[in-house]
């Protein structure tokens, strides 16, 4: 809920009143109010978040409870009993997905689609580890020859972003790889339902804002995959053998554009302006952002990353899911603005601090294509 960054002046009784009657009108107007969080106990629950992504708690390897409540922007693990020996599978993978899983299906998917026409795939996620569990943090990209909503996909990639315990990636390290502008472990093998391709971060990675098309060009280009295959979904949050709670994925965005990818540029349809303006005052301010597509397409659901100057940092936000508070930060859009028509604009804002001089953001760019 946006709040004003300055106090009133005293005034007189009836005054005050009127002024904080209307403070009250305009604080319930500035942004959509906030669903309570969701807890899910329930083997294979779910429930969804933002009108278009699912939260699910997927304890298949283990019968000892596991819980998982769901926020506005991501879920946090509230419950994890039980641990499963280390040398084999994990004994959950509680997460929030784009797409479909076993015939559950997220909102407004553009998935299952087709690889040679998807343009691009913008996400964004951050996690909040702890240190008293053994586990991982996986981000799955699940790629199959045919369009299924059901089931398990022949090629499953893993991006390990943090690991803890003596745990491994399926299969052998085959070397390395750059993918997204970072150098990763690769591991392959066969869990004996699907291939499996990891790359496995050198040191913990709590929050990045990529192109999942990356990783599926790496794996095509290992020939664990076509293009001519299929994005069936797009997953992140955590594999635990032992423990894992209070485990969080802070917010997840993940978006993807239909059309020609080109030779690895994005989409050329689409193209963006944004309008940055600011109110600021010592250590504070407000930012209002004016996305307007002008692209000949629409643009859904959309995302919107930047980079936040050294110093700033994000306390809230209004009409978008912000992925950070500081540094590479993207805004998706909420249910009611998730898409952009050719021509027209949607609107956010966020208040923050900062220290030292204030300065705007840099790099914006729609859905992987730089904006003007």
């Amino acid at each position: 809920m946006r709040a004003s960054p300055h106090r009133p002046r005293t005034r007189g009784l009836f005054g005050a009143l009127l002024l904080a009657l209307a403070t009250v009108a305009a604080l319930m107007t500035a942004a959509p109010a906030a669903h309570a969080d969701t807890l899910i106990c329930e083997q294979y629950g779910s429930t969804t978040i933002q009108g278009r992504y699912v939260v699910q708690n997927n304890r298949w390897g283990t019968g000892a409870t596991q819980c998982v409540t769901a926020t506005d922007t991501g879920f946090r693990v509230t419950r994890a009993d039980g641990a499963v020996p280390t040398n084999g599978a994990p004994k959950s993978y509680p997460s929030v997905f784009n797409g479909c899983h076993y015939t559950n299906c997220s909102p407004g998917t553009n998935l299952p689609a087709q690889l040679s026409g998807i343009a691009g795939a913008p996400s964004s996620i951050s996690y909040g580890y702890v240190g008293d569990a053994v586990y991982n943090a996986s981000y799955d990209i699940w790629l199959d020859p045919t369009p299924r909503t059901d089931g398990v996909s022949s090629t499953e990639i893993m991006i390990w972003f943090n690991k803890v315990g003596p745990i491994q990636p399926i299969g052998s390290p085959v070397g390395s790889a750059t993918v997204g502008g970072r150098g990763w472990q690769v591991w392959t093998g066969n869990n004996g339902s699907n291939d499996v391709i990891s790359f496995v971060a050198p040191s913990a990675i709590t929050g990045w804002t990529f192109d999942v098309m990356d990783f599926v060009r790496e794996t095509v280009s290992r020939g664990m995959a076509q293009n001519s295959w299929y994005l069936t979904s797009v997953q992140a949050g955590f594999e635990p053998w032992q423990n894992g709670t209070g485990l969080t994925v802070n917010s997840f965005s993940s978006a993807v554009n239909l059309g020609d990818p080109g030779p690895g540029e994005p989409g050329p349809s689409t193209a963006c302006k944004v309008r940055y303006a600011t109110n600021v005052w010592t250590g504070g301010f407000t930012a209002d952002v004016t996305v307007t597509n002008t692209g000949t397409a629409p643009v859904g659901p959309w995302a919107l990353s930047f980079a936040l100057p050294s110093g700033q940092r994000v306390t809230q936000a209004w009409n978008a899911a912000l992925s950070a508070t500081s540094g590479t930060v993207t805004a998706t859009g909420l249910a009611h603005n998730a898409r952009i028509a050719a021509g027209a604009s949607q609107s956010f804002g966020f208040q923050g601090t900062y220290s030292g001089t204030f300065a705007a953001p840099s790099g914006f760019s729609l859905n992987g294509a730089a904006c003007t």
